[in-house]
């Protein structure tokens, strides 16, 4: 068991963002060694347009945006190490991812980690199914 919680700021980046997945990370920070935050939930067209322009995405298809459930199927989540985000140590978004990955295998719930793609290495992302329906 885990001595950290999510923060008011990561809870409020949760904010639309599919509830399994949200249950994914709440299951994270209870289990997690490494305390870690939410850097992104649900993106607006605007801010995904903005993130292709500046070639931190590479599609506007992005499942940050709203799906056709209306909810958001991914999130980025970032490890703190004594407070900050180490962006240049792939290990400790590799260990996370682990950890998230274990979670969601525990609750059923398909998650698809941006670090294993064998192209655009994305450390932080998080993703569901666009068409995961969820437990109910």
């Amino acid at each position: 068991m885990s001595q950290f919680q999510l923060s008011q700021r990561s809870l409020i980046r949760l904010v639309g963002v599919h509830p399994d997945l949200i249950a994914v990370v709440q299951l994270a920070i209870q289990r997690t060694d490494v305390d870690f935050t939410v850097v992104e939930g649900v993106r607006t067209l605007a801010q995904q347009r903005e993130y292709v322009t500046k070639g931190a995405s590479q599609t506007m298809n992005s499942y940050h945006l709203p799906q056709a459930d209306g909810l958001g199927h991914a999130v980025d989540l970032a490890p703190l190490v004594r407070g900050v985000i180490p962006w240049n140590d792939w290990q400790s978004f590799a260990n996370l991812a682990r950890v998230v990955k274990d979670c969601a295998a525990v609750l059923g719930v398909p998650v698809e980690w941006g670090g294993d793609w064998k192209s655009f290495k994305d450390g932080p992302h998080f993703q569901i199914p666009r068409d995961w329906r969820g437990q109910a």
